[in-house]
């Protein structure tokens, strides 16, 4: 069985990543979906393994050490991170794994892992629409949009550690979607994650050409 792959989605905000990554879980359902964990405490009605594994501060800070977290991030004074453990197991089943992350946590994914990571960046079509896309929420202040905008700069000066960019045209999500799954399908037939199966092929060949 052919093992999974880890495709990276991340972006300024305002590039749609969510509505993407939505639109692209229902085009390919057999997408895997790694749980993370936190150091926050369970809400009434989350479930241990289905929402997230719940585990102590010390516990993920020692995880992080041993390195057994793929990417983690702090936010209101909790951890979130994804779990190598968890990776793993859904790349062995052979299924292809989606994670919606920003950069930072991307490069540490694929300092972890490079041989099972793919990244992906994408962008609003140009920066006026991304600007446009920002303001045109209605729930931000011109200084938080400021903010965003010169964080997107820092974002893709980083670009050149990706695989692919792909833009995503105002009203056409879905489109965009179909690029991505395209990029998912296409780097399953690169000759580098070919190799057994050309093996094979060789060996089989070689008992019906004596």
């Amino acid at each position: 069985m052919d093992k999974g792959i880890i495709f990276i989605i991340s972006g300024p905000a305002g590039s749609g990543k969510g509505t993407v990554v939505n639109l692209l879980r229902e085009k390919m359902p057999e997408l895997g979906v790694s749980v993370s964990a936190t150091t926050r405490k369970p809400r009434p009605g989350e479930s241990e393994g289905v929402n997230y594994y719940y585990i102590s501060r010390e516990d993920f800070l020692s995880r992080i050490e041993n390195d057994e977290i793929l990417e983690y991030t702090e936010y209101c004074g909790n951890m979130y991170g994804t779990l190598k453990s968890e990776a793993c197991r859904i790349l062995d089943e052979g299924r292809d794994i989606i994670l919606e992350i920003e950069v930072e946590g991307a490069l540490q994914v694929k300092k972890l892992m490079p041989r099972d990571t793919v990244m992906i960046m994408l962008l609003a079509p140009t920066p006026r629409e991304l600007e446009g896309r920002l303001r045109g929420r209605g729930t931000e202040s011109d200084d938080v949009i400021e903010k965003r905008l010169r964080r997107a700069k820092e974002e893709i000066l980083k670009a050149s550690n990706y695989d692919y960019i792909v833009t995503n045209e105002t009203g056409k999500s879905s489109e965009c979607a179909d690029k991505i799954k395209n990029i998912i399908q296409s780097e399953h037939t690169k000759y580098s994650r070919m190799e057994n199966f050309i093996a094979k092929y060789n060996a089989d060949l070689d008992e019906i050409v004596q």
